[in-house]
């Protein structure tokens, strides 16, 4: 009788801890690691399957730190694009969960990330969530691939208790705010994950983050945020970031880290020195990034905070007096809000059109857009915008390919994708999206690793794995080790490839042959088999 359920043999073993790479097999028994062993040490008899390495590497399955799939695994459980690129757990939560629907969050659903059909019975069920974990669960019970686990949104929190209004809390509304964060937390949250770009979270002050990070604090948790500038004004918001991790002992992970605008690519050096220099003096901060030198958010990005306070964005659009304050404030902006693309409209990609008359402007740059209807780019953004009557999801060509590069090789840095995970079957008619749903991590294995050698495969991994693993403190899972989940990845070196671009974003990475996920394999021969064992993952 075989003493195990799974054997890989032979191939490079890259651990996920940064260790050298060694030649070895790894056993599996149940949904855990039995062994990491050399090569030959147990033989075939030993394990009811083996399945042969030679010339991959044998990798701890990814851990995506920011995704977006909350809405996407609703549609399908099985995250195609992302399994397909090694990821085997995501991790949501950014500025937005759908749950807990108590308080004034009233409406969990609007104007929330994607614009995806989840259907009738997914939405009939988001309303009676009232407890964090519940969405978790209800995944899990549905069917998904991947792990999942999520931070509480922090512009879900402050709706819970002040809505969609502008102005600090009273003493009630941010009690309530705090009572959510510890039931959260002891639901299994990772922490709060705030969107300082984006209301209703940019309207929330240093000194109510500061009372919340105090309770996950307490519970040892992360504060991940979306800064509140990633251009002109960076480096003072890292200050902030900094300082909350200084002034309540929160742990702090940036999202996405980056210098938006080609006039503030020159801010990176000196914002990576602020970040080691905080660390270096105690401050808990680390950052992560996706490889690509455009980012992607909302159309509506574009504008001022306040113009969409209380909910009310497109009755202002309407409205010509406060059309034209709008106008004023995004041509000449008083420095308290990033004004994402106002400088340079030719680098803004408006791509998520759902009205037929609007999708012939796709991934047309703002400025031949506004040619076309021969208005100015600041009018043509507020009638798209009051058109659709959603966000409008865009691109926005914004980032240095060099500091994308220097960035890699901060011992800090994790790997994430920021998207969520995709089958092109459905996606694809759908429209344009971010490429890096279906190419962040083969992308930097492929490019960033083999081809330009930016950073070691050892290192490259650890980004990806034991490093987001250990700042979650899900210690259970990211290192090929016995007694960790079986989360594991085989992928072949020298062919690991992204596809996806910018003009044809639904295409499937390449070079990811198999995916365990809790011991059950999900991808064999680089095709997802339909399979769903993911777990609901917390910290351990």
């Amino acid at each position: 009788m075989s003493e195990y359920d799974l054997l890989i043999r032979n191939g490079k073993v890259v651990d996920g801890s940064g260790n050298l790479w060694f030649y070895g097999d790894v056993l599996v028994q149940g949904d855990r690691i039995a062994a990491v062993t050399p090569v030959g040490q147990e033989p075939s008899s030993a394990a009811k399957t083996v399945v042969d390495a030679t010339d991959h590497v044998i990798a701890p399955g990814f851990i995506d730190i920011q995704s977006h799939s909350i809405l996407p695994l609703m549609v399908d459980g099985r995250s195609v694009s992302k399994l397909l690129q090694g990821v085997t757990t995501e991790i949501m939560g950014e500025g937005w969960t759908p749950a807990p629907v108590i308080g004034r969050n009233t409406d969990p659903l609007d104007d929330v990330y994607f614009s995806l059909d989840i259907g009738d019975a997914w939405r009939s069920r988001i309303y009676a969530w009232y407890r964090f974990r519940d969405w978790l669960d209800a995944m899990v019970e549905h069917g998904v691939s991947p792990n999942v686990g999520s931070f509480l949104g922090g512009g879900t929190l402050r709706t819970i208790g002040k809505g969609l209004e502008m102005g600090r809390p009273n003493d009630a509304e941010l009690a309530l705010m705090q009572q959510t964060m510890a039931a959260a937390m002891q639901e299994g949250a990772f922490g709060v994950s705030y969107a300082l770009i984006y209301p209703p979270d940019v309207y929330t002050d240093t000194d109510e983050l500061a009372a919340i990070c105090e309770v996950v604090a307490a519970h040892r948790g992360v504060y991940i945020t979306h800064i509140r500038d990633e251009g002109d004004r960076l480096e003072e918001a890292m200050d902030e970031a900094i300082e909350l991790g200084r002034r309540t002992g929160v742990a702090v992970e940036v999202y996405h880290l980056k210098a938006s605008g080609a006039h503030n690519w020159h801010k990176m050096p000196g914002v990576i020195e602020q970040i080691s220099q905080a660390r270096r003096t105690g401050v808990d901060i680390t950052a992560d990034m996706y490889p690509y030198a455009a980012s992607g958010t909302g159309l509506s990005a574009v504008l001022p905070p306040w113009a969409m306070a209380e909910g009310k964005l497109y009755e202002n659009l309407r409205d010509p007096e406060m059309r034209a304050r709008i106008k004023e404030e995004m041509l000449h902006p008083s420095g308290d809000w990033e004004p994402m693309g106002t400088r340079d409209p030719s680098a803004v990609m408006p791509i998520g059109f759902e009205l037929a008359e609007n999708k012939q402007y796709t991934a047309l740059r703002l400025t031949q857009i506004a040619e076309q209807r021969g208005q100015d780019w600041v009018d043509t953004v507020f009638d798209l915008l009051a058109s659709e009557e959603q966000r409008i999801s865009t691109i926005y060509f914004s980032m240095d390919e060099e500091n994308l590069r220097l960035q890699l090789r901060q011992p800090w840095i994790k790997i994430s994708t920021d998207a969520g995970g995709f089958d092109p079957a459905w996606a694809e008619p759908l429209g344009p999206y971010h490429p890096r749903a279906y190419g962040t991590y083969p992308r930097v294995l492929g490019r960033y690793v083999r081809e330009e050698g930016i950073i070691t495969l050892e290192d490259a991994v650890r980004k990806m794995t034991w490093s987001v693993a250990a700042r979650l403190n899900m210690r259970s899972r990211g290192l090929l080790a016995p007694g960790k989940f079986a989360d594991i990845v085989v992928f072949d070196p020298a062919t690991i490839t992204d596809h996806a671009t910018f003009d044809e974003p639904h295409q499937l990475a390449t070079g990811v042959r198999d995916v365990w996920v809790n011991g059950v394999r999900v991808v064999a021969d680089g095709k997802h088999n339909d399979a769903t064992p993911g777990r609901v993952v917390t910290p351990d």
